[in-house]
């Protein structure tokens, strides 16, 4: 009897968008230098709220970059999502000729923390200013935290496995997972990631109920994790969609193999248990090793989760210790999104983006604004440390008690 056909996920396309750059371009160039691009509030509206600073998506113009029809359709959170979905498809040469003839082959994995709160915004401002009748019929859909996998997958003409995955930050990891899930059970390709747009007023109030955010006014110490100052975290826009494909059916097409999905696992310990995320945490990591046949000492640098809370950093500090033992506290630790803010959902994706790039450059990002590590922990600060990358490991956590862990792993040699 034959063996069955091993299908191995692989991501072949990365597109961005973010605080310190729109494609993966720009997002390198300024991740790898440690630039810091937190800054104080601007968007309309809240401007005097307890949130100063924030990671902000500038120069974006949604106009130039998504038609009409579907502009006026969707949030913010879309925008983003649908512009990172095209810079990925072009970054993995995946066209409409390549799946025109087996649309169901392609599908489509988003996860949201809380949809599009500014499109909900102005549609309930017109509802209780000026009547029903003047409430867009679009309403029932741009808020809906699926509304990104559903415009991506009707824009593109993907007809293949779609979703979306609500569970808490860390379901940036899990969609990614998902992902190689479906391309493990025939599916083709799947376009994949997460972007938020969290800074319109009525969603900057709803975060003001979490106690881990960050209400400092100098955006150089506003999100400093694992230091003595930490003081929470900053929220951020933006994120990172992904193409993931089967690796067979990438090379037959000739497309570049950038990186593998080689392992992935989940746990949950609830809503603010920082001292029982080290145990969950601790769990995550084991077993996405265990699913990617990877030996603690084989990872080359952790993308932390780095809330910038206390006891959060400390659980942190201790799981990394307990699933990695010794390698624990030799192996690299960055995050460079202390230069972006938190970016909810799209955070892990973005950490994911980086750990590739990082593996092809080999090159270290270093973690903006943080400089006095209190933790027993390699952190990379000032500058980008030069390595030889052949695995990495991205941790990501929730404020509602999910914990995550994902291996990647490289296949081709550094860049020239």
């Amino acid at each position: 009897m034959n063996a069955p056909e091993v299908r191995r996920p692989v991501v072949t396309g990365i597109g961005v968008v973010a605080p310190n750059g729109t494609g993966a371009g720009a997002f390198w160039k300024t991740t790898q230098e440690g630039v810091s691009v937190l800054d104080r509030v601007s968007r309309e509206g809240c401007e005097n709220l307890p949130l100063r600073v924030a990671g902000e998506v500038r120069d974006f113009d949604p106009v130039a970059l998504v038609e009409e029809r579907y502009l006026v359709q969707t949030d913010r959170f879309t925008h983003f999502a649908m512009v990172a979905a095209d810079l990925a498809l072009d970054d993995a040469r995946l066209g409409r000729a390549d799946y025109e003839d087996a649309p169901y082959g392609v599908g489509v994995v988003t996860a949201a923390g809380s949809g599009g709160g500014e499109f909900g915004q102005r549609e309930l401002q017109r509802l209780w200013g000026q009547g029903s009748r003047y409430v867009g019929p679009y309403q029932s859909i741009a808020w809906f935290y699926a509304a990104s996998t559903g415009q991506i997958s009707i824009r593109g003409g993907f007809k293949g496995p779609c979703a979306v995955v609500a569970s808490d930050e860390a379901g940036g990891l899990d969609a990614l997972m998902h992902a190689a899930r479906s391309i493990r059970r025939g599916t083709d390709a799947v376009v994949v990631g997460a972007a938020e747009a969290p800074l319109a007023p009525y969603s900057v109030v709803c975060q003001l109920g979490y106690e881990d955010l960050s209400t400092c006014e100098d955006p150089a110490r506003a999100y400093r994790p694992f230091t003595a100052d930490a003081c929470g975290f900053v929220p951020a826009e933006g994120g990172a969609m992904l193409v993931v494909e089967d690796e067979t059916a990438a090379l037959a097409r000739g497309a570049r193999v950038r990186a593998e999905l080689a392992g992935h696992a989940a746990t949950f310990t609830g809503a603010s248990r920082w001292e029982r995320s080290r145990d969950g945490l601790a769990r995550a990591i084991g077993d996405a090793l265990a699913e990617a046949g990877c030996a603690p000492e084989e990872i080359d640098v952790v993308f932390a989760d780095a809330l910038g809370v206390p006891a959060a950093d400390r659980a942190e500090a201790l799981a990394i210790a307990d699933a990695l033992g010794a390698h624990g506290r030799r192996v690299p630790v960055t995050a460079p999104k202390t230069g972006i803010g938190r970016a909810y959902c799209g955070a892990p994706v973005l950490d994911t983006a980086a750990a590739v790039l990082a593996m092809e450059h080999g090159l270290i990002p270093p973690t903006p604004n943080v400089f006095d590590v209190c933790h027993d922990l390699d952190v990379v600060t000032g500058s980008a440390r030069p390595a030889e990358l052949r695995t990495a490991l991205v941790l990501s956590r929730g404020l509602m008690g999910s914990n995550a862990a994902l291996v990647l792993r490289h296949l081709d040699g550094p860049l020239a």
